[in-house]
């Protein structure tokens, strides 16, 4: 799989409000999971065997002493994830998977096909806030092909493709739909390009497995949040991110 350039480094921060490790705070692992959605945190928080969270935010975050993988979620939008991220990475994290939902824009991605981004194009106002004028960012490289090449080993369908990242789920109109598509996007979602951008700013790993949960590739929306081949993408896919993040840590 070959995946777009790695974003531009810049220059050291000078930011009044940063994200602290306090006395407090919690020494995560290597390693966290981001889940969007509260039925995929449920599912993670089974597959990982992890109990007890706290909380961070308006969201839970589940870790152990010293184990070397976390959980956090649920996490909707651009900015609140990018809050998450920058938090998780104070408090020790350098490699982050994001697990969340997507609509298909292009033929050929069903309801319940598993994404794998290689890029994501930038239509939200919290990435040009770390790396201004920037078009499309990009997972971590090596993040995302272990990835792809864990559902090739479940046996889970995927595609690769871009994404597009919007903060308008209303505004998705059949104009920006076809520029996307044209871009290469396969489909929309609100927080993979934010979080790739903010990740590449801390010089941190992120990749995403998205679920796709709705389908408007037509011209029309078509749901597909109750079908059981949705469920079962979810099920798969959770598992296998769970399986990858004890790898990754050396669990």
């Amino acid at each position: 799989m070959t995946l777009g350039p790695a974003q531009p480094r810049v220059a050291p921060r000078a930011d009044i409000v940063q994200p602290r490790c306090g006395p407090r705070s919690p020494r995560l692992g290597p390693v966290a999971v981001l889940a969007a959605t509260e039925p995929d945190l449920a599912l993670l928080a089974s597959e990982l065997g992890i109990a007890a969270p706290r909380r961070l935010f308006t969201s839970r975050l589940y870790f152990e002493p010293d184990a070397a993988v976390s959980l956090v979620g649920p996490a909707i939008g651009a900015p609140y994830a990018a809050m998450l991220l920058e938090t998780l990475a104070a408090w020790g994290a350098r490699t982050l998977i994001f697990v969340g939902w997507c609509g298909a824009i292009a033929a050929g991605v069903p309801i319940g096909r598993i994404v794998v981004p290689h890029s994501a194009l930038v239509d939200e106002g919290t990435s040009r806030h770390y790396i201004p004028d920037a078009p499309t960012a990009y997972p971590s490289r090596d993040l995302a092909t272990r990835l792809a090449d864990a559902c090739t080993a479940a046996d889970l369908p995927f595609s690769t493709g871009g994404v597009w990242t919007t903060d308008a789920l209303f505004r998705e109109n059949p104009a920006k739909v076809e520029r996307c598509r044209a871009l290469g996007a396969v489909a929309v979602d609100m927080e993979a390009s934010a979080l790739f951008t903010v990740a590449a700013f801390l010089g941190i790993e992120a990749a995403a497995l998205l679920i796709v949960s709705d389908d408007l590739s037509a011209m029309r929306w078509e749901p597909g949040f109750n079908l059981p081949r949705f469920a079962q993408a979810r099920e798969g896919a959770c598992r296998l991110v769970a399986e990858l993040a004890r790898r990754l840590a050396g669990c």
